[in-house]
């Protein structure tokens, strides 16, 4: 038995980055997108899934692929990358993995009976006359799926916001039917980007990229990765399309603003993109993200902080 759980959590050969990790009977399984060692981009393999037992941290489990980059149908060819997934249980005891390939701007979903099973591609995410989300006229581009199913009803968070561009809003949240792909209730903005948060709560730390949603007693969590790149901070409503506030940054993937062995503008440990979430595993809570290694922004590797 391997009580001793360190970072990186997974063994030093795998690359998991954007991890989800969620709670499915005694074990906890992590959902992430997949780098390579020494990847010339981000996210070049087919999605894989790791679990461990809940009172067992340090003993990980490859569950194998789960998904294969060509089972889209708009990737046949397999050209494109699978950028961050993120997974929930349907209202028909389903599991549903969301996804955003690298150069559509629609979201795929894939579907298993199990939690690490073989999924299977299902559909595309769409209004009711059948336009897909993201191609309708006036849509923001869609990027880095968040999910939360309550009842019939999922809840879906989309986003990518750079600086300077005034065509992004921030995070959209967007619901959906008990079928999983069916729009009930259009895109609306919970969290300001870079271009529209000045005089707000969320000035300095405006919504990026990674968007992730939890429930947690009657309060909704959206995490995110702000403007910053290497921090995950959290916004937080009794309302899950509206009503949120900025909560603070979770964690970080830099050490800048840390001067107890260097000035504190100067980072030592090099910081980039970051994305993750939050879990209650027994009674201990858990912060999932990632780091970057190998010199390189493109072979990131997942981490866990209590």
């Amino acid at each position: 038995m391997k009580k001793q759980a360190f970072n990186p959590y997974l063994p030093s050969w795998e690359y998991i980055p954007d991890g989800e990790p969620y709670v499915f009977g005694d074990r906890v399984y992590i959902y992430g997108s997949h780098d390579y060692y020494n990847g010339h981009v981000f996210c070049l393999g087919n999605y894989v899934c790791w679990s461990a037992p809940v009172d067992e941290l340090g003993n990980w489990r490859y569950e194998g692929v789960i998904y294969e980059k060509t089972e889209d149908p708009l990737n046949r060819e397999g050209k494109m990358c699978l950028y961050a997934p993120d997974i929930t249980k349907g209202p028909d005891g389903r599991y549903y993995l969301y996804y955003v390939l690298d150069h559509v701007s629609v979201v795929s979903v894939a579907v298993c009976d199990t939690p690490a099973g073989k999924f299977e591609f299902y559909g595309y995410v769409h209004y009711a006359d059948g336009t897909r989300l993201g191609e309708r006229d006036g849509d923001e581009p869609q990027f880095d799926p968040g999910v939360l199913t309550e009842g019939e009803k999922t809840f879906l968070y989309t986003g990518f916001c750079g600086k300077g561009d005034k065509s992004r809003s921030g995070a959209m949240a967007t619901v959906l039917g008990a079928d999983m792909l069916t729009i009930k209730e259009p895109p609306v903005i919970v969290v300001p980007g870079c271009e529209y948060g000045k005089n707000s709560g969320f000035e300095g730390h405006e919504f990026f990229e990674a968007s992730s949603i939890r429930k947690v007693g009657d309060y909704y969590y959206f995490i995110y990765s702000s403007v910053v790149m290497h921090e995950l901070c959290y916004a937080i409503s009794r309302e899950p399309t509206k009503g949120f506030t900025y909560g603070g940054v979770i964690v970080s993937n830099c050490d800048l603003h840390i001067a107890s062995y260097k000035p504190s503008a100067m980072p030592m440990a090099y910081g980039a993109n970051n994305h993750g979430s939050i879990v209650r595993i027994g009674k201990d809570w858990y912060i999932f993200y990632h780091r970057h290694t190998s010199g390189t922004w493109y072979s990131r590797q997942g981490c866990a902080e209590k």
